[in-house]
């Protein structure tokens, strides 16, 4: 039994967002839950997010645990990057891009 949650077009960059959810990856829900609530960072705040869905999503769409679901897979993808340019020295200009991140979460239950 399988469920998961999306979130798309998150306002944080992809690199910071994957050094959250390695650690969460492969961990039962309730050790993913405590870490990701001791974690100070947008990234944790927003996989915690998504972490909660996937567990409703388990919850109340198969009948599941919550005993008995760990985190099967975690997953960070790129979004769309919103290019900005600011003016640079010597009539230059730079590139300021916010990237943007997809955040998959799948929780199964532990046979």
């Amino acid at each position: 039994m399988e469920a998961k949650a999306i979130a798309k077009g998150l306002r944080v960059s992809p690199i910071r967002a994957r050094l959250v959810v390695d650690m969460i990856r492969g961990k039962k829900v309730s050790e993913a839950e405590n870490i990701l609530a001791n974690t100070n960072s947008k990234s944790a705040r927003l996989t915690k997010k998504v972490l909660d869905s996937a567990i409703a999503n388990a919850v109340n769409n198969n009948g599941a645990e919550v005993e008995t679901l760990y985190v099967k897979e975690a997953r960070v993808d790129a979004g769309p990057v919103m290019k900005r340019h600011i003016f640079d020295s010597r009539g230059h200009i730079g590139h300021n891009n916010h990237r943007t991140s997809h955040i998959n979460i799948v929780v199964a239950t532990k046979n």
